[in-house]
């Protein structure tokens, strides 16, 4: 799924009861991520909860994975992959997640400690260099 159609799904959702059902659903659509990849090296920094990030690269293009131990912070995890994987470090560089997390209202309705673990995700990609 794209990051441009999960705006437009949230944008259908009224109230953040749903909204919050519907990041619980993106989380549950992850792909597997490795047991062997759960380790200090792919562990984020800044997360209240348990999070891994990994990546892999075809050519100059990258490919994220990632999992979490709570549920919201593994669809926040969906919408941070939605917005850079598949992209080249240059693509990663130019995306604009405030713009995104405010299209999506998360910076009005999500707690400060998932928002700092959001941003701590997001830095954790932004901090690759091939």
């Amino acid at each position: 799924m794209t990051i441009e159609e999960i705006i437009e799904n949230f944008s259908y959702l009224d109230d953040w009861e749903d909204k919050y059902r519907y990041l619980i659903e993106l989380g549950e659509g992850l792909p597997p991520f490795p047991e062997s990849l759960k380790n200090d090296a792919n562990k984020v920094d800044g997360c209240m909860s348990q999070v891994w990030l990994s990546f892999s690269k075809e050519g100059n293009v990258y490919h994220f994975i990632a999992d979490s131990d709570a549920l919201i912070v593994k669809g926040l995890i969906a919408i941070i992959l939605a917005a850079y994987s598949g992209k080249t470090l240059q693509e990663i560089q130019e995306v604009d997640i405030d713009e995104i997390f405010k299209k999506l209202g998360l910076d009005m309705n999500l707690s400060p400690t998932r928002r700092n673990g959001f941003f701590a995700m997001v830095e954790k990609i932004k901090s690759i260099h091939s």
